[in-house]
């Protein structure tokens, strides 16, 4: 890689992702999903492409035309690929031939349908579609515009969502299709959403998550079930004391492994795995380690599409393969039944995508780090040094001419002496002797984990000239169960504290930033923490808050999940006027000097937009500096998946903003 330009908002039009590999039956091939954006059009483009395990070979395109095509899965004998694409207009399952030839569209339903798993003979497809409860696959449809608005009647208190928007009275039901004939078979039905997982290995069984409680405005567990497909009938496998999905059988079909907790802290509880014992009858956790922190809970701005295919179970069915999330790396692991865990794949990286063949003992994964996008890698499950081979390299040319800047690791002393581990990164083109200007970037969740992975803002930060500091406070994952469970009940507290002491070390350590010269940003959680942080201290010249929360009260009730994300997080309800108003921003909004720039999405459910028009209007009444930038159509994912534009402008108005203010 030689020295050149840094990273600008532009080339976000230029970079590739690469997610979700998928190694074939045999062991000697893999597809994958690269996504592209078509500026022109303003859309995101993915497509399905094939490789052999052979070095030196180069990837084969599968899938062409506009639109996504995703979710690639291999029939149990290796002959043909099913995919999701919404070519049609809706997404629809898809079947190509391993020979060749034209995809074949295999569902035609008017909501479309997505999941597809196979059957272990290879002649059906278990998918999942959305359906009104009192309605069936079978009804017809009318596709007519509607003309005349109506009004939303509403009896739930989840009623809307972030994802999906307005509830339209429909509910995810699993259906199956003949791969011949296309002949459909509806599985599920009744007002509540089954996800599907896998099928058993003698194929009567599907397993698959559901909550069955009748109150599901106050329930907040979910079970995983047999689902006997002859009988149409549910058998339980949790017994409705927590959150578990992720559900996967072992080859011999004498245990489902799965991902889940106990919900002994609410949403800030560790996830372990479990195992069920079809023989024995009984539920077992095999991570009993409750500080190891199994999946990916790194947080990113770029990667499209990237899932987590769970518990991967080696051929003899005495173990299995996951990742883990720890001290900001996500590293591949290997645990028997008896819960010994050893590591297969560890480093400073991010492990977003895996796939493994146990019979060869080879395994792909997606792997990020800070100065590489992400790319694909073949390694052994055997864990022998050296094993490692890169195997796509779709962003070479861009970062052949472009200059990334290396995150330097960072542990201090945070907050009642408590370790907190983060990273500073160095203007590119840094020069010794001159001072630089500091950028403070706090997360979301709170439960999430900044770590070891490929930043898109950060890298065109400190390509305009800025120091990048990020740090991993009290709330956040990959350090324990008791560190991310220190911010409940205390948000602007010890969480407050340790991100001023990051500045203090890094301020106190690295004599090339200005004190001068300080900026915060953060979204979601980050969004609230920087509007605390500007209402308790002067020492930053320029904020820009993102899709942040204000006022807890009104968020109570305008938010998709205020209700019960209040109470578990703030530890009260809206019977709590005074406390929620202590911990809310607004009430800090006198003490605001730092110029601040609002950034908030139209159709944001999750922090709904009135959280920052509420503080942009007590921001002007008070006759201080700021600026509220709306963008329409967009949610809580603008960052992460947002229309490309808009993700370019957020992008601008963040560096615009700085060089103003800074």
């Amino acid at each position: 890689m030689m020295a050149g330009r840094g990273v600008e908002s532009k080339d976000l039009y230029e970079l590739k992702s690469v997610v979700n590999p998928q190694f074939s039956p045999d062991g000697q091939s893999f597809v994958y999903v690269q996504t592209t954006i078509d500026q022109e059009m303003d859309e995101y483009q993915s497509q399905i492409f094939y490789q052999t395990i052979e070095k030196d070979v180069q990837p084969v395109q599968w899938t062409y035309g506009k639109g996504k095509n995703h979710s690639p899965r291999w029939s149990p004998n290796g002959r043909e690929l099913a995919f999701v694409s919404n070519r049609s207009g809706k997404n629809q399952i898809h079947i190509l031939s391993a020979s060749g030839g034209e995809a074949r569209q295999l569902t035609f339903l008017p909501s479309g349908a997505i999941n597809p798993v196979w059957s272990p003979d290879s002649n059906t497809i278990a998918f999942t579609t959305s359906i009104k409860s009192e309605q069936s696959i079978f009804d017809k449809k009318e596709e007519k515009k509607q003309e005349k608005p109506v009004p939303l009647e509403v009896t739930n208190m989840r009623y809307k969502s972030d994802a999906s928007g307005f509830w339209q009275g429909d509910f995810k039901q699993v259906v199956t299709v003949d791969v011949k004939n296309g002949e459909l078979t509806q599985l599920t039905d009744g007002e509540r959403d089954v996800s599907l997982y896998a099928w058993s290995p003698d194929g009567k069984y599907l397993a698959v998550g559901a909550d069955l409680a009748e109150d599901a405005d106050a329930s907040f567990i979910y079970d995983v079930f047999l689902f006997d497909i002859s009988k149409k009938e549910f058998f339980s496998v949790t017994d409705s004391t927590g959150f578990f999905g992720s559900a996967t059988f072992s080859p011999d079909g004498n245990y489902l492994g799965m991902l889940g907790h106990k919900r002994e802290f609410e949403n800030a509880t560790h996830t372990k795995i479990w195992v069920y014992s079809f023989q024995k009858k009984e539920m077992k956790c095999v991570t009993t380690d409750r500080n190891l922190l199994v999946g990916d809970f790194m947080t990113g701005d770029f990667h499209q599409g990237a899932t987590s295919p769970g518990v991967l179970w080696n051929s003899d069915s005495n173990g299995f393969y996951f990742v883990a999330s720890e001290k900001g790396n996500t590293n591949f692991y290997y645990s028997n039944l008896h819960g010994g865990i050893d590591p297969v794949l560890v480093g400073e990286q991010h492990v977003y995508g895996y796939s493994i063949h146990s019979e060869s003992k080879k395994a792909l994964a997606a792997i990020s780090r800070p100065t590489e996008i992400g790319d694909l890698y073949l390694f052994s499950l055997t864990g022998k040094e050296g094993t490692l081979e890169k195997r796509t390299n779709v962003n070479e040319a861009f970062l052949y001419e472009t200059t990334l800047s290396q995150p330097e690791p960072i542990v201090f002393e945070g907050a009642n002496g408590w370790k907190v581990h983060g990273w500073l990164m160095k203007p590119v083109g840094f020069e010794k002797g001159k001072k630089y200007p500091l950028l403070l970037e706090i997360h979301g969740g709170p439960h999430m984990m900044y770590g070891n992975t490929y930043m898109n803002e950060f890298q065109i930060l400190a390509a305009k000239g800025y120091a990048v500091l990020y740090v991993n406070p009290r709330g956040s994952h990959g350090y324990s169960q008791e560190f991310v469970d220190a911010v409940r009940g205390d948000y602007g507290g010890n969480d407050y504290q340790d991100l001023m002491l990051a500045v203090d070390h890094v301020l106190a350590t690295y004599d090339f930033i200005d004190a001068t010269r300080l900026g915060v940003t953060g979204g979601s959680y980050g969004g609230f923490m920087t509007n605390w942080i500007v209402g308790h201290t002067d020492r930053f010249k320029a904020a820009v808050t993102q899709r942040s929360i204000s006022n807890w009260i009104s968020f109570y009730g305008v938010s998709d999940i205020g209700y019960y994300f209040t109470e578990w997080q703030i530890d009260g309800d809206f019977r709590d006027i005074q406390k929620l108003w202590k911990h809310s921003p607004l009430a800090y909004v006198e003490n605001v000097d730092t110029p601040l720039l609002i950034l908030h999405s139209e159709k944001d459910f999750r922090c709904p937009i009135e959280q920052a028009e509420q503080l942009f209007i007590a921001l002007k009444r008070l006759g201080k500096k700021t600026k509220f930038i709306r963008f329409p159509e967009e949610n809580h994912e603008l960052s992460r998946s947002g229309k490309p534009n808009l993700r370019k402008s957020r992008l601008d108005y963040i560096v615009g903003w700085l060089e103003e203010n800074l």
